[in-house]
């Protein structure tokens, strides 16, 4: 199989087994964190693919359709890890629009890619997500809520680049007499 297809199979299949391990709730957002460099097997930030992104954003894609979620992609450290998304997706959220447009050089292959993709592109500086994909070791953790809880899933690469899922729970507060349902 060629890498695109295969690096797709992964993905896919790491989505699939996410929805089955956790509620994924429409009308949240998602956070992708990719290195495209990582996916190849090379350091991160130093061998942008946009063979890489574009192979992955069509499944994330795909899966933000069927699930109802709002895509965000997490941009590198050279835009301070800014994400791209749509201005809907930014209104809906009231998030702040930032003034930078993300190149593979500074913002990575797969934000600026998905800049590409999107329609009204914007780049916000924060948020705080329900569940994320991190794909490369690219810290997504600051755009998640608080509480982050780690999902296993039975894929841990995507080509070479160690895959992290996470999603995200309330938190408990009140002490030893609180009660929190089931």
């Amino acid at each position: 199989m060629e890498p695109t297809k295969q690096w797709q199979a992964e993905l896919e299949q790491l989505l699939s087994e996410l929805e089955q391990v956790i509620e994924i709730k429409p009308a949240t957002l998602f956070v992708v964190g990719c290195s495209t460099s990582e996916v190849i097997g090379k350091k991160i930030g130093t061998a942008g693919a946009r063979e890489v992104a574009e192979a992955l954003f069509e499944p994330l894609e795909e899966f933000a359709r069927r699930k109802g979620v709002y895509l965000a992609f997490q941009g590198c450290e050279h835009i301070n890890r800014a994400l791209t998304m749509c201005r809907e997706t930014a209104e809906k959220f009231q998030l702040e629009e930032v003034s930078v447009i993300p190149v593979p050089t500074a913002g990575g292959s797969m934000a600026a890619y998905a800049y590409e993709q999107f329609h009204e592109p914007v780049v916000v500086e924060r948020i705080r997500a329900h569940a994320g994909i991190d794909i490369g070791q690219t810290l997504i953790g600051m755009h998640l809520k608080e509480v982050a809880v780690p999902v296993r899933t039975s894929v841990k690469m995507i080509g070479d680049a160690i895959v992290t899922t996470a999603t995200t729970r309330p938190k408990l507060i009140g002490g030893r007499r609180a009660f929190y349902g089931n």
